[in-house]
Formats: C-alpha cells, sequence, structure tokens
C-alpha cells in the first residue's frame, strides 16, 4: 500500500464549480481590494477616463487597472509585464477583473498617467482608517529611509567623481601610449597585433572622454551638483554603508497604537534636517486631531522645524545630537551653563554670570552673544575654554529647544517607541520592494509606486486588525 497522498489523474475528466466566485472563499483578501476600490468615487479622485468616449475603440475602466495594481503590490507583483501573466492565469485575478485581461502597456500606462489620483487613494484609505477609529493616540513617529532608483553608481556623477574618472582615463592613455612604445622593439607580428589593439583602447577611452565631457557641461549647469544618466531625479545619499546608494529619500509618520503609515512623502534631499515640519503637519492633517505629539530622531533637530511644527499646534520631541567639541576635549559645554529667565543672564560652572553682549543674524537666524568679565581670572578656566573668554550664543526660539529637551528628560521612553513604531515598516516595505526597490524613473513616478506600497502595507495591517469580514463589514456601513 503506497504511504503518499496521490494527486488526480490528468486525464480524469472532473466537475468543475459551476461559477468563477466559488473559487473565492469568504475571507480571501481580494474581496477587501473589491469592496474598497468598488466605493471610490474615481472621477472625484482624479483619475482619467472615468466618463467613456462616445467614439472609438472601448476603453477599460479606471477601476478594473486600480484593482490589478493593487492586488500586485499586495502580492509582491509590481511589474507591468508580470501582471498581465498574472490576469491569464491567476483566478484570484480573474475574479477580480472578472476575467478582463489588459496588454502591459495599458497597465503600465495607467499607473503612469494617474499618478495623483493614485497617491489620493492611499489618502482615502488613510481617511477610511481614521473614521475607523484606528488612530487612537495623537502621536506620530517621524523618520526617513533611503530607497535605490533605478540608476547605478556608475551612472551617477558629481564633480569630484567626474574628475576622478578623468585623471584615471588620462592615466590609461598615458600607459598604453608607453605600451605601444615598448610593442615597437618586439618582433612585426607581434608588435602590429598589439598596437592595433592598444590603438582600439586608447580609442575607446578617448570616446569615454568626450562623453565625461559632455557630463561636465550638464553638471555645470546643475543645481544639485550632481547628474544622474538614468534617472535624473535620484541623487547620490549617504548610508550606513561607505558608499551610499543613488536614490531617493523616503519620509514616512506613523502611528505607534497600530502601526499605521499615516502620512508619506519621497523627496531626492539626502538629509531629514528640513522634514520634520511638513510630516507632522501632513500626518496632523490625516488624522484630523487639534493637537499632535510628533517624535524623531536627531537627524531632524532644526530650530526653524521645531518652531514652524509649536506655531502649528503640534509638540516636536526631537533629541539633541551631541556635537560638542567641548565635551569631547573634556571641557565644560553649553549644557553646563545655566540660563536664568528672570535676569535674562547666563551662569557658568565657576558661579559667575554671563551677561548680554550683543546680537546679530548668523544664516538667517538672530543670534544672542553672552559672556562674563571674570573669565581672565577664573580658577577654573582650564576646563572651560582655551580662548580669553567662554562666550555662549543663544537662539532667539532657544526656550522652545529647552522645553523640548525637558520633556525628553521626563519622558526618556519617547525615543524607545518612536523606534519600536517607525522602523519596521520601513524594513517591510523594503522586504516587499526586494533588492531593486523602485522600478519606475523621475520624482512624480516614484512617488506614485510609493503610495502603492503604503496603500497595501496599511491595508495588510488594518486587515490583520479587524480581519477580512470586518473591515468589509465596516467599508460598507
Amino acid at each position: 500500500m503506497k504511504r503518499f497522498i496521490e494527486g488526480r489523474s490528468r486525464e480524469q475528466g472532473t466537475l468543475l464549480p459551476e461559477c468563477l466566485d466559488d473559487y473565492i472563499c469568504e475571507d480571501n483578501p481580494v474581496r477587501v481590494v473589491d469592496a474598497f476600490v468598488g466605493n471610490l468615487n474615481l472621477a472625484d479622485l482624479g483619475f482619467a477616463g472615468v466618463a467613456p468616449a462616445t467614439t472609438g475603440r472601448p476603453s477599460y475602466h479606471p477601476s478594473v487597472l486600480l484593482k490589478i495594481y493593487i492586488y500586485g503590490y499586495l502580492n509582491r507583483i509590481q511589474s507591468s509585464r508580470r501582471l498581465e501573466r498574472e490576469t491569464q492565469r491567476n483566478v484570484e485575478l480573474m475574479w477580480l477583473t472578472e476575467r478582463l485581461a489588459p496588454d502591459f502597456k495599458t497597465i503600465a500606462d495607467f499607473r503612469r498617467d494617474n499618478g495623483t489620483a493614485i497617491r489620493n487613494v492611499c489618502g482615502q484609505f488613510v481617511e477610511l482608517c481614521r473614521q475607523l477609529n484606528l488612530f487612537t493616540n495623537a502621536v506620530v513617529a517621524i523618520d526617513g529611509s533611503k530607497f535605490k532608483a533605478v540608476n547605478a553608481h556608475d551612472q551617477n556623477f558629481t564633480r569630484a567623481k567626474l574628475e576622478k574618472r578623468m585623471r584615471q582615463i588620462d592615466e590609461c592613455v598615458e600607459r598604453y601610449l608607453k605600451a605601444m612604445d615598448t610593442a615597437d622593439r618586439q618582433q612585426p607580428d607581434i608588435a602590429e597585433a598589439r598596437t592595433t589593439r592598444l590603438k582600439e583602447k586608447i580609442a575607446t577611452l578617448k570616446s569615454k572622454m568626450t562623453r565625461l565631457k559632455e557630463i561636465q557641461g550638464q553638471l555645470e549647469a546643475a543645481p544639485a551638483g550632481q547628474v544622474s544618466l538614468t534617472d535624473p531625479d535620484a541623487r547620490a545619499m549617504a548610508t550606513s554603508n561607505s558608499r551610499g546608494l543613488v536614490g531617493y529619500n523616503v519620509q514616512t509618520a506613523v502611528e505607534p497604537g497600530h502601526h499605521l503609515i499615516v502620512a508619506h512623502e519621497v523627496t531626492n534631499t539626502g538629509i531629514d534636517r528640513r522634514q520634520l515640519s511638513r510630516m507632522a503637519i501632513q500626518a496632523k492633517e490625516a488624522m484630523g486631531t487639534q493637537e499632535l505629539v510628533a517624535i524623531a530622531d536627531r537627524g531632524y533637530y532644526n530650530g526653524d522645524e521645531i518652531v514652524a511644527c509649536e506655531a502649528a499646534g503640534i509638540t516636536p520631541v526631537v533629541s539633541k545630537p551631541m556635537t560638542s567639541s567641548a565635551r569631547s576635549e573634556g571641557r565644560f559645554d553649553k549644557e553646563d551653563f545655566v540660563f536664568d529667565h528672570a535676569t535674562g543672564e547666563y551662569r557658568c560652572p565657576a558661579g559667575s554670570r554671563l551677561i548680554w553682549r550683543f546680537a546679530r543674524v548668523e544664516d538667517g537666524h538672530l543670534i544672542n552673544r553672552y559672556w562674563s568679565s571674570d573669565c581672565p581670572r577664573c580658577a577654573i578656566k582650564e576646563k572651560c575654554t582655551p580662548s580669553d573668554y567662554r562666550r555662549v550664543s543663544r537662539y532667539v526660539h532657544e526656550a522652545s529647544l529647552e522645553a523640548m529637551q525637558q520633556r525628553i528628560d521626563r519622558h526618556p521612553e519617547v525615543m524607545r517607541i518612536r523606534r519600536q513604531t517607525v522602523e519596521h515598516p520601513f524594513g517591510t516595505i523594503k522586504d516587499w520592494m526586494g533588492a531593486t526597490h523602485f522600478l519606475t524613473r523621475s520624482l512624480e513616478r516614484v512617488r506614485t509606486e510609493m503610495s502603492l506600497h503604503v496603500l497595501v502595507y496599511n491595508l495588510k495591517r488594518v486587515i490583520k486588525i479587524m480581519g477580512t469580514d470586518g473591515l468589509m463589514a465596516a467599508m460598507q456601513a
């Protein structure tokens, strides 16, 4: 007797279900996709082609193509050619599209031509989450992560990289010319073969040099100081990897209750210093709250951004970077000088008063300067400064920065909450995307692609929280 589970003969006739719906179980997520898209007003969201043309060949309704993309990203199928194949062999996708099978060009053009509308769909799902009371606390964690673009390192140029490449070519040409002189002293047949080969290499290098000079002209006209040949909007960015990557900086605001992404943005700026207020304001609007606490790491520490958050009714919590050279050299740093709001003066570790001397504008910021006349006679001056006087600068909005630091000192656990909240969505999405990360080119199309990833990430989270039946009941209510 055989001890294996055996399949049925391929020649055996079978009685298949009478309708395609029998293949899709009731708790299949594909039913959620169908219900969600069916409840959207695609015309209000900005989709083209909702109203059919009176002449010409009939087109696919935008809802069909939107369902294909949501299903594809939900199942890690992002390529338009792979989606075309899936519509012809995937039973779930056949059920979702009612057996329609658009070609890959139609699928790709839909994503290209409806970028703003697709991003609006992502916002619409965040609105649904808000209506379902999934944003339990008015708190978000903000962070950024670098995603690779469709642009190799060798196809990105800065001035330093271009000069290095041109210098290498000059060195290679010089080395080949010397090799040609050496080849002339060989036997005639060997000399001719080597000379021909070296001339071909030199010609190739000269054509590369001509191309690099053309890129040099583009680089001089580029405001960002970079030129990317494959994706013109991609930028070289520093990462924990010493080489960095060429790509985009994706910003997200994640609420800590259910780890849902309430706001996101794609930029080609490699640093996060100027992103805090914009992301916090977007998150506040998406959550529909009057007050919000925005937690971020020290990469977002910027006085103007913190003041802008407070002006918008947002309480920022950003850890301060430890960049004091005095502290690293064993001397007192600014934290050792206490400001007295009543007198408007600083008190140093030796007990002397640092009085206000003057104010000036530095990098667009009003800075007040303080120092004491007791410095030359101070007994612990060597622990304070190597200069004649220890001068302390105070930003005009320094009180806001001090109040924020006091909040962190009272509740140090908030930074752990930030790390536990905002890190794993990036890891999850990058795992779905694979090693190539983004598949599209240009900032606008990359933003559309990222919105699809955020949409399906939130969709999976809500299905996990509420279940398929619960979410569908909520959408139909």
